[in-house]
């Protein structure tokens, strides 16, 4: 019978690889733990802030506890503190301190005539003290602001009614422009780049799409140079717009929509290295003057110009061949739009009607519009 000059040999290698094994195993179990531990926090720290910033209960009884006071009053106070028909859902948003001053806005006086309107809350032809704390703390939201200079048009979402600093908007089916909505914790650990490629298959028919394209173009027109002045949008992103089951735009979140004039008081004269410091929001941009170090006042893109950023990857995904061209040629045109542009105002008003009329005649006969 053979036998190794060297007995104990042959257990040298499968001591190394259980050694080996074992150190291969810990360096997994750490990696494994750290991960855990670090997603943990993450997630404990966005809940946290989710669960301090979207507190409907608390919001709720602090509302009540001023219409029962006689503080606050409003047509949206018995619904939602004495009947409860009214009730908090789904929180939308965790930004807080979405706030604004009126400014200097074009017929101050019929703005003024139209806001004491809407703070007669019961119609009774007065406006009492509580409706007047109500209205003037509204008052100091872009939103609310917004919603009363534009309830008359078509996609802006109605005034529903109010009660103290809480006011109610009519609902709106689908609250984002394309996607899928997900659970913020999964969103967590989905990449930026992912995420947008996942939300383009999660569209209309490109005829739906093309009516509700029209309805952000014709959005842009209500706030471009209206009775009432200026109005900049200066977060122009998917989520903040909106759809009916009629396909017809709807906006949904209007908190970074800001009257001109106050823009350029919030942004002029502040300090800045680059233009990169003179960002309001996420989209209204000014240049950086080298000379002062400070933000100039005037905007860079004109509204129309980042709407049809918004809507290129969006309507050009399906698009029949037989526009295809064209309607990527007029988006790129509208892209380019400059504020500071000659005949910048005859521009846009040509590039509009040209990209309306382009979506209008090809969707016109469509069933899916």
């Amino acid at each position: 019978m053979a036998r190794s000059l060297c007995p104990g040999a042959w257990l040298r290698k499968p001591y190394y690889l259980q050694a080996r094994l074992s150190y291969v195993r810990m360096k997994y179990l750490f990696f494994s733990w750290l991960a855990v531990f670090v997603g943990s926090w993450i997630i404990y720290v966005q809940y946290s802030t989710y669960t301090e910033l979207c507190r409907g209960k608390d919001c709720k009884k602090i509302i009540c506890d001023k219409y029962k006071t006689g503080v606050i009053d409003g047509p949206a106070c018995n619904s939602l503190c004495v009947t409860e028909t009214l009730y908090f859902g789904k929180c939308l948003s965790t930004k807080p301190n979405n706030q604004a001053k009126l400014g200097d806005q074009g017929n101050l006086s019929e703005l003024v005539n139209l806001i004491l309107t809407v703070a007669d809350g019961d119609k009774d032809g007065q406006v009492s003290l509580g409706e007047a704390k109500s209205a003037w703390a509204l008052l100091q939201l872009n939103e609310f602001l917004l919603m009363v200079i534009l309830q008359d048009k078509e996609h802006t979402p109605k005034l529903m009614g109010f009660c103290g600093d809480l006011y109610v908007m009519e609902s709106v089916e689908y609250t984002s422009l394309y996607g899928i909505s997900l659970p913020w914790v999964i969103e967590l650990f989905i990449p930026s780049g992912f995420r947008r490629s996942m939300d383009q298959l999660f569209t209309p028919s490109w005829p739906r799409k093309a009516k509700i394209a029209i309805g952000l173009l014709e959005f842009v027109e209500d706030v471009f140079h209206g009775p009432y002045g200026n109005f900049l949008m200066c977060d122009t992103s998917a989520k903040n717009l909106g759809y009916n089951d009629k396909y017809d735009l709807k906006m949904v979140d209007m908190r970074k929509i800001v009257p001109e004039t106050n823009l350029k008081e919030l942004i002029k004269d502040r300090h800045c290295e680059s233009d990169l410091d003179c960002v309001y929001g996420t989209d209204c941009r000014t240049s950086c003057d080298q000379s002062t170090m400070k933000c100039t006042s005037e905007v860079i893109q004109p509204n129309l110009a980042k709407a049809c950023q918004l809507l290129k990857d969006y309507l050009l995904r399906g698009a029949p061949s037989e526009i295809r061209e064209e309607l990527e040629k007029q988006l790129y045109s509208c892209i380019a739009l400059k504020v500071t542009a000659n005949q910048m105002e005859m521009e846009h008003s040509l590039i509009l009607n040209n990209l309306k009329t382009l979506l209008w005649k090809k969707i016109s006969y469509t069933n899916d519009s």
